[in-house]
């Protein structure tokens, strides 16, 4: 008899804090794509950087947020070489920068510290500003604030300057805010 597999490994659905009501459709198949990602990358954990290359490949407003010019085009060009060599160092290994607390608990399987405190601060953001919904500015806020996160160092090493990215994020967060 034939074996099928695929030789991907399968992970279990993910099983997260922000589920419903804290991510919006778009989000949804962020998430959903970073987690196809892993799985295709062999992770074992969806980190930072699978939500930084899910986010800016699907969600237009995230890429308007780059100083223009070719540094999305950049970033996704440095995150597609993740699956093809430079993230081999990372496989096998959790991502967790230390910077934030992150979910322990088993609602955070599947996800490494890092990306999952990153999610819960994009869901915690969208909450203060009167939003039910996190969106990609929210996760793009979110990943940037932790500046050890492996999403960072990607867009460091695609040559973006992160700080005044953050700042451009921050600004239009705010300009989204009831108050703002």
């Amino acid at each position: 008899m034939q074996n099928r597999t695929s030789g991907i490994p399968e992970q279990a659905t993910p099983n997260h804090p922000w589920a419903g009501a804290g991510l919006s459709a778009a989000m949804t198949a962020v998430v959903t794509g970073a987690r196809r990602r892993a799985v295709r990358d062999g992770d074992r954990h969806v980190d930072t950087a699978h939500l930084l290359h899910s986010l800016v490949e699907s969600d237009p407003e995230v890429r308007q947020a780059f100083d223009g010019g070719p540094q999305p085009a950049r970033v996704l060009g440095y995150l597609v070489q993740r699956s093809i060599g430079y993230g081999l160092r990372w496989q096998g290994t959790q991502e967790d920068s230390g910077a934030f607390p992150a979910v322990r608990e088993p609602a955070g399987e599947g996800w490494s510290p890092s990306a999952a405190a990153a999610m819960g601060r994009a869901v915690r953001s969208a909450l203060l500003r009167g939003e039910f919904h996190a969106d990609g500015l929210d996760l793009l806020a979110a990943l940037v604030a932790d500046p050890r996160c492996r999403a960072v160092e990607v867009l460091e090493r695609a040559g973006v300057t992160v700080e005044p990215l953050r700042v451009r994020v921050a600004d239009r967060t705010a300009a989204k805010s009831p108050q703002g």
